[in-house]
């Protein structure tokens, strides 16, 4: 059966300072996560403005993305922990008619806490609402694509102007157990190398940011403020940042890296410069829509 219409797949943020603290309790459900680190967190989204800019860059990226089909199929979003919620798109992609429809996930790098749990959640909601519910299948990772790479070369020149300063490509941190039963720290290395080989650099490195959990559980390293504070060791006195394991700019890249990663920058004489994510560059919607042509067909 041909797909009759594309499910843009994301996370999800509040957007207005008292949905902070509810949408913290749904990212958290289940998890033994201290009371303080959720309000350290709920202070992080205070400290860049009280929201998250998650979901107007999710639907910057879906009017791009149906311009770039040509208005083929209709674009629709659904996020795991802020409306529009998985539930509510596929009810209204029922009543429009919806009967098979694509997904494309957001998230550049396979972990069980990023695909494969947004296929369960869909999953789920498709069984709670019954028969009516469209079939979702799914796009193919791309971590590697080459408009993927591109648009990373394209964000990174735009952001260096021209400077040979050390780059440090970072990604989300996970619990090294969570890590060794996924593809993420292969696909993040991968990424990396074709960015930097795209770019002629060699002086680069990756490091993860904004762990969470147990100070005793170990996690994927070297963290950024430690990247940070070895490149300032050896001299350095600029770096620059590209958060390749991320598709847009949010809190944990405004807060992690812009306020948190640049203070420890900051004192240590260090000069950071931070690429910006992809957001809806045009040659990241390109790219989306490539993936999606190559499944269609």
């Amino acid at each position: 059966m041909p797909y009759q219409a594309i499910l843009l797949i994301a996370f999800g943020g509040p957007t207005a300072p008292e949905e902070i603290r509810p949408f913290l309790a749904r990212v958290t459900k289940g998890i033994p996560i201290p009371p303080q680190r959720l309000e350290d967190v709920a202070h992080h989204y205070e400290a860049v403005g009280g929201k998250s800019p998650l979901n107007e860059i999710t639907t910057r990226q879906a009017n791009a993305l149906r311009l770039a089909l040509n208005s083929q199929l209709p674009v629709y979003i659904g996020m795991r922990n802020a409306a529009p919620f998985f539930s509510g798109t596929l009810k209204q992609m029922a009543a429009d008619g919806v009967k098979h429809a694509l997904g494309f996930i957001l998230s550049s790098h396979r972990t069980e806490a990023s695909w494969e749990r947004y296929q369960q959640n869909i999953a789920d909601a498709r069984a709670e609402l019954g028969d009516g519910t469209p079939e979702v299948d799914y796009c193919d990772g791309w971590h590697d694509h080459p408009l993927f790479v591109q648009s990373w070369l394209e964000l990174i020149q735009a952001a260096a102007k021209g400077s040979q300063a050390p780059l440090i490509f970072t990604a989300h941190s996970l619990p090294t157990a969570m890590a060794a039963r996924s593809p993420y720290v292969e696909q993040l290395t991968a990424s990396a190398q074709l960015i930097a080989a795209g770019l002629h650099r060699q002086n680069w490195s990756l490091a993860y940011q904004s762990r969470s959990g147990r100070p005793s559980d170990p996690w994927l390293e070297p963290d950024i403020g430690a990247a940070i504070k070895k490149l300032a060791g050896e001299g350095h006195r600029e770096v620059i940042v590209a958060p390749i394991g991320f598709v847009c700019d949010h809190v944990e890249v405004l807060y992690d890296l812009d306020i948190e990663a640049k203070k420890i920058a900051d004192d240590l004489g260090v000069r950071l410069v931070r690429v910006s994510c992809p957001n809806d560059h045009p040659t990241f919607i390109r790219m989306v829509a490539e993936v999606i042509g190559e499944k269609i067909k």
